[in-house]
């Protein structure tokens, strides 16, 4: 039975008091996560979860990939049955903060000139409360989405997804039957662009590939000539990757939104030269500058235990971010740079991914946006870093990043995720909300 979306729109009070203290009381749960299987808190944030959507019906699970390393799922039903569902997910992980360069407790969740301060506070307890907010909303009012939604809650995203999405997508795939498209962090945010306000829409992101480097030479005194030295190998080929210069590279996604900045600013596109069009998007190109060519960072050095002893290995990481389509490319690449002697093993490798700024999901979040700010475009943009949307697109789930924020146009919003006085504003929060609400597509029971 078709049953049509109810007209009943809510406004900031149906969601600021839940969404204000969800996002608190996420964020005074530290659930710090280290990296190589080192984390805390994922438990106890999953079972914060988990009373909210019990208390909603969901009928939630918490699973653990290793003892502590918790991810909950659970699932809310729709008024459309013949509809696919929709999975709505976050991750319960953060990374590190040291307290001493903050100006605040970053586990305080203080709220400061209405605004949330601490770790998670925009990555990603925000969203996480943003969703719970609006199922609960639904709820109390009798209302069900169009679409069944999937709404988890993963572990481990911050250190690459071994122990949360990417574990479960291949463990427990069934976790995610029949759903075909996702939504997640980052993408949706505003950006000033010469006075015009814009919604980046993320409909790509890069790949990752983590690499270890190794060079082996013979071992000696420090005090000989030692022409087979495994540092001098291995300090070459770093400088070499570098400071490679990667040429400038253009997906549709990165073409499509240059384009149309530069629509915006009333000139012509001239693609051996974004800067225009980079400068234009202000803070936001902290993202999308690093989205016009591949980049493959050195982390790491590690070698050696003594002034006078030569080593007979050292050691090195590299961050490599790869566009879509280009990662043999630059993996034979980083081969050809690093030279003779100088051994490449992928320790985490995550294909990008690109999906259509088209369709019927596109669509509700551009006219969800304009609803809410009718002066308002989205365009559509690649993120740098990766997501759990990259874990499910192995499943043919068609993942868009949109977490629906209007901002301050002097809040510098890239700089705040992983960053010092990470912090969030009520306002956006519950702009997001009723954003998210319409999404959804809801109707009485």
């Amino acid at each position: 039975m078709t049953q049509q979306p109810s007209p009943f729109a809510p406004n900031d009070s149906s969601f600021r008091d839940d969404v204000v203290r969800m996002t608190r009381e996420l964020i005074r749960i530290d659930s710090t996560n280290f990296g190589a299987n080192r984390a805390r808190g994922e438990r106890e944030a999953a079972e914060y979860c988990a009373a909210i959507m019990s208390s909603l019906e969901m009928n939630p699970e918490i699973m653990e990939s290793e003892p502590g390393r918790a991810t909950v799922i659970g699932r809310f039903p729709g008024w459309d049955t013949s509809a696919p569902p929709l999975i709505l997910h976050g991750h319960l992980d953060v990374v590190p903060a040291d307290a001493d360069e903050w100006s605040v407790d970053p586990f305080g969740a203080e709220l400061i000139d209405d605004m949330i301060w601490g770790r998670g506070a925009v990555d990603m307890k925000g969203m996480n409360a943003m969703i719970l907010a609006v199922l609960q909303h639904l709820h109390r009012t009798g209302q069900r989405p169009r679409r069944e939604l999937i709404v988890c809650f993963f572990a481990d995203e911050e250190a690459g997804g071994n122990y949360g999405a990417q574990w479960w997508v291949r463990e427990r795939p069934e976790l995610f039957a029949d759903a075909t498209d996702s939504i997640s962090e980052v993408g949706g945010f505003s950006a000033d662009i010469e006075g015009q306000r814009a919604y980046l829409l993320q409909t790509a992101e890069k790949g990752i590939a983590w690499l270890n480097l190794t060079s082996v030479g013979a071992p000696g005194h420090g005090s000989g000539v030692h022409p087979d030295n495994a540092v001098t190998r291995l300090a070459g080929a770093i400088e070499r990757i570098g400071r490679h210069e990667w040429p400038l590279q253009y997906t549709k996604t990165t073409r499509d939104l240059m384009e149309q900045v530069a629509e915006i600013m009333g000139v012509d596109f001239n693609q051996d030269d974004p800067e225009p069009q980079l400068k234009a998007l202000g803070a936001a190109s902290r993202f999308v500058g690093s989205t016009l060519r591949n980049s493959s960072n050195p982390t790491g050095l590690t070698a050696g235990y003594k002034h006078n002893v030569i080593p007979g290995k050292a050691s090195a990481t590299v961050d490599a971010r790869v566009l879509p389509g280009d990662d043999e490319h630059v993996l034979q690449t980083l081969r050809d740079l690093a030279g003779e002697g100088v051994e490449i093993d992928v320790e985490h490798q995550q294909p990008s991914i690109e999906v259509p700024f088209s369709g019927d999901l596109v669509d509700l979040m551009v006219d969800s946006i304009r609803q809410e700010d009718p002066d308002a475009v989205v365009l559509p943009f690649m993120m740098s870093g990766g997501t759990d949307n990259n874990a499910l697109s192995r499943l043919g789930i068609t993942g868009y990043g949109f977490m629906p924020l209007r901002l301050p146009a002097d809040l510098d919003f890239p700089a705040l995720f992983h960053g010092i006085d990470e912090r969030i504003p009520v306002a956006s929060l519950t702009f997001g909300c009723r954003t998210l609400y319409r999404i959804l597509e809801p109707g009485t029971r």
